[in-house]
């Protein structure tokens, strides 16, 4: 355990951000804010999804004010989705471990650490965060949405062989070098089934999920995902899943 411990010198943060300008100051105050157990340091890594909005000058600004901070940003020059986004920020991750976190504020950061617990404990390879679970608080919104989740997580979880909460969620906890030697071709929102499909079948992997809070919004504070998205992640399912495609 004292090994793995000090094998854990920094943690990679990656941001995809599309038209994410009034808000992407606050989130990035709060992961400056975060002190991470055991002394672990934070790499961030923000990757602009060709925003159309004031996204780029916001972040220019915040890496202004905190000189001192690790910020590396990448932009995009055309939109190409929240997946390609992820795609290069993950390439460019040098920590042990990395996590993904959205660029709103529907994710707490000092959540890291429950996430950071199993792996430093010696316990996890790889760590979701759940919303179904524990008491921690979670905005009340939208029935159809979360049931298409919960829906979304049993068929993952059928052709995976997870007893996943919540496939869906943002927070996810990956050692680098484990999901950078995954091939990942989903470009949109189909990630997450993506990536859940193929990290489950890397040989020995150990999965945990921990509770965490959830301050969801509603489609005028700029939620993005819609049931075309749905779709698509049935569609990546038994693609990634039922059919194991590479």
């Amino acid at each position: 355990m004292n090994n793995l411990l000090h094998s854990i010198r920094t943690l990679s943060i990656v941001i995809p951000a599309y038209n994410e300008g009034p808000t992407i100051h606050l989130i990035l105050e709060k992961i400056v804010a975060v002190e991470l157990i055991h002394g672990i340091k934070k790499e961030i890594l923000i990757v602009n999804d060709c925003s159309k909005d004031h996204t780029e000058s916001a972040i220019f600004q915040f890496m202004e004010k905190y000189p001192d901070q690790d910020i590396k940003y990448f932009k995009h020059e055309k939109n190409a989705g929240k997946g390609a986004a992820l795609h290069t920020g993950i390439s460019k991750a040098s920590g042990e471990y990395l996590i993904i976190q959205d660029a709103d504020l529907e994710y707490d950061p000092e959540e890291y650490n429950h996430l950071l617990v199993p792996v430093v404990k010696g316990f996890a390879d790889v760590v979701y965060g759940s919303r179904f679970m524990g008491s921690n608080p979670h905005r009340i919104l939208f029935f159809w949405h979360s049931i298409g989740n919960k829906f979304l997580t049993f068929l993952s979880n059928m052709f995976t062989n997870l007893n996943l909460t919540d496939m869906e969620t943002c927070y996810k906890l990956f050692e680098t070098k484990t999901i950078q030697g995954l091939t990942l071709a989903e470009k949109r929102f189909g990630f997450e089934p993506e990536v859940t499909a193929k990290i489950s079948r890397v040989k020995g992997i150990r999965i945990y999920e921990v509770g965490i809070s959830y301050y969801g919004r509603t489609y005028d504070e700029g939620k993005k995902i819609g049931w075309k998205d749905g779709f698509r992640a049935i569609y990546c399912i038994l693609k990634y899943g039922l059919f194991r495609a590479a």
